[in-house]
C-alpha cells in the first residue's frame, strides 16, 4: 500500500514533466498559447518547454504550400467567357500574424480564394482573349500575384507563385468561336482556290501565246524553205529545159501519163489530143 502511495506522485510528476516538453521539426515553426492566447513564436527546431496545462503549441508548415482554387468563370474585355482553373504556392512567414488573422489553413485557404477570385476577374477582364492565351499572360499572373502578396502580408504569408493550370471556353463559346474558325479557313481556302485558278489561266494562257508563236514561226520557216526548195526547183527544171527542151518536154509528158493512168485507168479522148503526140510519133522525136 505504501508502495502504490509513492508509485502514482512518481507517475503524475513523469507526465507533468514530459507534457512540458514538445519538439519543433526542420520543416515547422510552433506558436506557443496560453490560455488560447499566443505568447511566443519558435522558429528554430529542436527540442523546447512550454507550462503543463497551461500552455499549448501550434505548429505550422515552414515549407511551400499549396491552394487549388475553384475553378472561376471570367468575362474578358473583348466579352467573352473563360473558366480559368487556376492556382497559388505561398509560404507562412509570421506565425503569430497567420494564427490572429485566419486561424489555420483552412482559415486562410477561405480568406485567400476569394482573393484569388477577385483578382483574376480584375486583371484578365482587362484583356481580350487573344492576349490572355497568349506568351504574355505570364506578365498578366505576375500582376495578380503582386495584388494578392499585397493582400496576403496581413496574413503574415508570402505569394511565391500564381498559375493557371487551364483556361478553357464554355461550351456555347467554344462552338461559335470554332464556327467562326471555320468560316475563316473556308474563306482563305476559297480565295486560295481562286488565286490559283487564276495563277493556272495566266499560265495556260502564256503557254497558249507561245505555242501559236513557236506555230506560226515553224510555218513562216517551213514556208520559206518549201518556197526556196520550189524555185531551186524551178531553176533546175529551166536549166534542164534549157539543154534539151525536146526531152524535157518529153519527161513530162512521160510523168503526165503516169499520173494520168494511175487515178483514171480509163480515159476517153480525142486521138489528134496533143496528149497523145508522143504515141504517133514514129520517129521517136
Amino acid at each position: 500500500m505504501n508502495n502504490k502511495k509513492i508509485f502514482l506522485p512518481i507517475i503524475f510528476i513523469f507526465i507533468i514533466f514530459f507534457s512540458s516538453l514538445f519538439i519543433v521539426k526542420q520543416t515547422e515553426q510552433a506558436l506557443v498559447l496560453q490560455f488560447g492566447d499566443p505568447i511566443r513564436v519558435i522558429k528554430k527546431p529542436g527540442l523546447k518547454v512550454k507550462i503543463p496545462l497551461i500552455q499549448n503549441a501550434i505548429f505550422y508548415d515552414t515549407r511551400v504550400l499549396d491552394f487549388d482554387a475553384e475553378v472561376e468563370e471570367v468575362i474578358l474585355s473583348d466579352q467573352k467567357r473563360l473558366l480559368v482553373d487556376a492556382f497559388i504556392r505561398y509560404k507562412i512567414t509570421n506565425p503569430l500574424k497567420f494564427y490572429q488573422s485566419v486561424g489555420n489553413e483552412n482559415g486562410f485557404k477561405a480568406r485567400v480564394g476569394g482573393i484569388l477570385s477577385g483578382s483574376l476577374r480584375r486583371v484578365l477582364g482587362s484583356d481580350p482573349l487573344e492576349v490572355v492565351l497568349s506568351v504574355d499572360r505570364s506578365q498578366l499572373m505576375e500582376k495578380i500575384k503582386e495584388e494578392i502578396d499585397n493582400e496576403a502580408v496581413n496574413f503574415g504569408v508570402k505569394m511565391v507563385d500564381v498559375r493557371i493550370k487551364r483556361a478553357d471556353l464554355p461550351k456555347a463559346n467554344s462552338e461559335a468561336i470554332f464556327a467562326r474558325m471555320r468560316a475563316e479557313r473556308e474563306k482563305e481556302a476559297r480565295q486560295f482556290r481562286a488565286e490559283g485558278s487564276e495563277e493556272s489561266q495566266r499560265i495556260k494562257s502564256k503557254a497558249d501565246k507561245e505555242k501559236t508563236v513557236i506555230i506560226a514561226e515553224a510555218n513562216k520557216e517551213s514556208q520559206t524553205v518549201r518556197g526556196e526548195g520550189d524555185g531551186e526547183s524551178v531553176k533546175i527544171y529551166a536549166n534542164t529545159f534549157k539543154k534539151d527542151e525536146d526531152f524535157f518536154s518529153f519527161y513530162r509528158s512521160m510523168e503526165a501519163y503516169k499520173k494520168a493512168f494511175e487515178d483514171e485507168p480509163t480515159l476517153i479522148l480525142s486521138p489528134d489530143s496533143d496528149f497523145f503526140k508522143y504515141f504517133d510519133n514514129k520517129s521517136g522525136k
